[in-house]
């Protein structure tokens, strides 16, 4: 089996690509540090509204659907799931809320992660829910013609114990000691994990909820109030082509992990791009056509409604389509296509 020693992560010369990305992050959590800290009701609703983007879009990426209307009740508590995918979804959101509540005083360890794999799957009655894989598993991607393509083959279920335990005891040092930078711990440590493939399914959720934690740990917020799941999703290609060139010789311990590094970190700067943005957008005493015209300023070209609706999380959706109708009727932006592809443009 190979072996883990984060301490040698320092003696890495990164690329300007890297320490400017970097860079960036640092500057726009800046920007956005008053924001989080304030106290307020829209706050609150963005919080719950990236709980609800971010479990979505985890668990759509990896094919786990439900109708929005029952995926709505199910967040909101207001029925039972009645399928797998509904289990999954429940359990997802269980662990998810569990992070936001108390990440301060969960720890990184293999018997947490252990716990974070049952909690997800609690609901669907799963035998290997909170256990290691007992088979040889592999990463995939699937395509939407149906094909699959193997990526990458994780070590045995006989090393897999002792490998989490490992990645877990070498990040902990690492961090505690202050040896390597956070925000280039957290993806190798990612990395190492998704090559661990330590499960039968639900790696790729559970790297997320990981991701979030770590995160938080570290001291950056911006998945409480930005859905970086959802901004995965949306690069999803990109994911899995820095995933597999990473993969190339791991197990000889001589990967290339900077293009997994890279896509981490542009990941995250994306985030906080997007929360710059809606801090912006976000003021108490505004009518809501102005949080709309506020958004409506930081979009270059033609948008959509969702794009709007993405800037506007504390709106409801009657009230942002009501706002985009009165700004067409006031001369304000152009109307251009039908249902789903309606667009719109600035004009003033």
């Amino acid at each position: 089996m190979r072996n883990f020693d984060y301490s040698k992560i320092n003696e890495i010369k990164w690329d300007s690509e890297i320490l400017s990305l970097i860079t960036a992050i640092y500057h726009y959590k800046g920007k956005t540090e008053f924001f989080i800290k304030q106290e307020s009701k829209k706050l609150d609703q963005l919080v719950e509204n990236t709980k609800n983007v971010s479990t979505m879009t985890s668990n759509e990426i990896e094919g786990i659907i439900t109708t929005t209307q029952r995926f709505k009740k199910i967040m909101a508590n207001k029925i039972l799931p009645r399928n797998k995918n509904e289990k999954e979804i429940m359990g997802y959101k269980e662990i998810l809320n569990i992070i936001n509540d108390n990440f301060e005083d969960l720890p990184l360890s293999k018997n947490y992660i252990l716990q974070m794999h049952k909690i997800m799957l609690k609901y669907t009655n799963n035998p290997l829910a909170g256990k290691i894989k007992n088979v040889q598993n592999y990463i995939t991607i699937n395509y939407a013609d149906g094909n699959q393509e193997i990526l990458f083959k994780p070590i045995s279920p006989f090393e897999t114990p002792i490998a989490l335990e490992k990645i877990c005891d070498e990040f902990n040092q690492a961090i505690n000691n202050f040896l390597v930078e956070p925000l280039i711990l957290i993806p190798i440590f990612i990395h190492d994990f998704l090559c661990i493939h330590p499960f039968n399914d639900g790696n790729g959720r559970i790297s997320r909820l990981l991701t979030t934690l770590l995160l938080y740990k570290s001291g950056f917020f911006v998945s409480k109030y930005v859905s970086l799941e959802s901004l995965i999703a949306n690069t999803k290609i990109d994911y899995y082509q820095a995933l597999q060139i990473a993969g190339i010789n791991w197990h000889e311990e001589k990967e290339d992990v900077i293009p997994f590094i890279k896509y981490i970190l542009g990941i995250i700067l994306a985030g906080y791009k997007e929360l710059k943005d809606k801090s912006f957008v976000i003021e108490e005493k505004l009518l809501a056509i102005d949080i709309v015209r506020k958004a409506i300023s930081l979009k270059m070209g033609s948008f959509s409604k969702q794009d709007i609706c993405e800037l506007c999380p504390t709106l409801s959706l009657s009230s942002i389509e009501r706002s985009l109708r009165n700004l067409v009727q006031l001369g304000e932006i152009k109307l251009k296509g039908i249902g789903k592809k309606i667009r719109y443009t600035k004009l003033k």
